[in-house]
């Protein structure tokens, strides 16, 4: 029987381990109670609460909007009121459970606003940018 420490998540359980095959080979005689598992304290004390990233302000969607197609969190925003864009053209980037998604520009135009900020978190359908 071996004592062993397990560390499972970032919490030590202290185990007693039976080993079936002794040095030689030859089956270790099995003892006549186990005890139960006993677990530790924590070994690491849990992570402090993040703080959730703040939410873009929700604009009504009207001619010329630009709205999120998914629920997510702005990594970056490409471009500024005033600034002429074609279509296809990189508006911004937003990052959904890993994955980096690129918005492009529907159509060509001027950028009349645009509504999020970097860190900001968005949902489906919210809009981003307003083009003319």
């Amino acid at each position: 029987m071996k004592r062993l420490r397990i560390t499972v998540e970032g919490v030590a359980y202290e185990v007693t381990v039976e080993e079936l095959d002794g040095a030689d080979g030859a089956p270790a005689v099995a003892p006549a109670s186990v005890a139960p598992v006993a677990a530790a304290a924590p070994a690491v004390r849990p992570a402090a609460p993040v703080a959730a990233a703040p939410a873009a302000p929700v604009v009504a969607a009207g001619p010329g909007s630009v709205p999120s197609p998914l629920a997510g969190t702005v990594v970056s925003v490409e471009v500024s009121a005033g600034q002429t864009v074609g279509a296809g053209d990189t508006l911004l980037v937003l990052e959904a459970m890993k994955m980096n998604t690129v918005i492009g520009a529907p159509n060509g135009g001027t950028v009349d606003a645009v509504h999020v900020t970097p860190g900001a978190t968005v949902t489906e359908g919210q809009v981003l940018v307003t083009l003319s």
